[in-house]
């Protein structure tokens, strides 16, 4: 299957949280869009692996992606190293994705930056002719490819956009995906123990953060996200 769209995040609900309004604006315009998680979020405080991995599956039809896969890699634990990079490469190459979204640069979970730069580095070597993959299901030889632009969605921290995407109309969409992972945020009625993501604030402000991005660029609502090179436009009539 081949994708318009790559969203990869360290945890379920890392892509719903970052990216899901453009990725909802994405989708109603015909885009085909997959969702890579990189582990099941085993660590978390609140919930299970199997909690989440339920939770997922319920965004990822919210959203209307489609497909989600899981690399089950280890929650707090996987690094970015040969192994990894191999693994996530052979995805690349499997549904040849013309963008990808990913983590945080930097940010408060160490697993956001490690994502960030694992899957960075996999997409670039993704294009290397001497890197061989197989394919999982007849083992012939993958080719080379690699996406024309890694986009890097903001999170915990407010970092200063490079990209500012109008996702006005698709934040309802979003707040219904993300609040799909009914352990992880406010529930006044919950007795599991608090989280830096768990108050209404944080959930609250997924909505503000959006606003106050497209207040800036003179719209409803607003997604943001750093780039590793250059945007090149075709004509500066094509900005907002």
């Amino acid at each position: 299957m081949k994708l318009d769209i790559l969203a990869i995040g360290a945890h379920p609900d890392d892509v719903e949280l970052g990216c899901g309004a453009t990725l909802a604006k994405e989708i109603s315009k015909g885009k085909k869009v997959g969702i890579i998680d990189l582990t099941r979020g085993e660590l978390g405080t609140r919930g299970t692996a199997e909690t989440r991995d339920e939770e997922s599956e319920n965004a990822a039809k919210i959203l209307g992606v489609a497909l989600r896969t899981n690399m089950e890699f280890a929650d707090g634990f996987f690094v970015n190293d040969k192994v990894h990079q191999l693994e996530l490469i052979k995805m690349i190459r499997k549904y040849k994705p013309e963008v990808v979204f990913c983590n945080a640069v930097e940010d408060r979970h160490i697993d956001h930056s490690k994502g960030s730069k694992l899957v960075s580095d996999a997409c670039f070597l993704s294009g290397l002719l001497k890197i061989d993959t197989k394919h999982e299901d007849d083992e012939s030889w993958q080719e080379p490819w690699r996406p024309k632009q890694v986009y890097h969605y903001i999170q915990w921290k407010n970092i200063e956009p490079d990209v500012v995407v109008d996702v006005t109309g698709f934040m309802d969409t979003k707040m219904k995906a993300v609040l799909a992972y009914k352990t992880q945020f406010y529930d006044p009625k919950s007795s599991l123990p608090e989280t830096p993501i768990s108050s209404k604030n944080f959930t609250d402000s997924v909505d503000y953060r959006a606003r106050d991005l497209g207040r800036i660029i003179g719209v409803e609502h607003a997604e943001g996200f750093t780039v590793e090179r250059y945007l090149a436009v075709d004509s500066i009539f094509n900005l907002i």
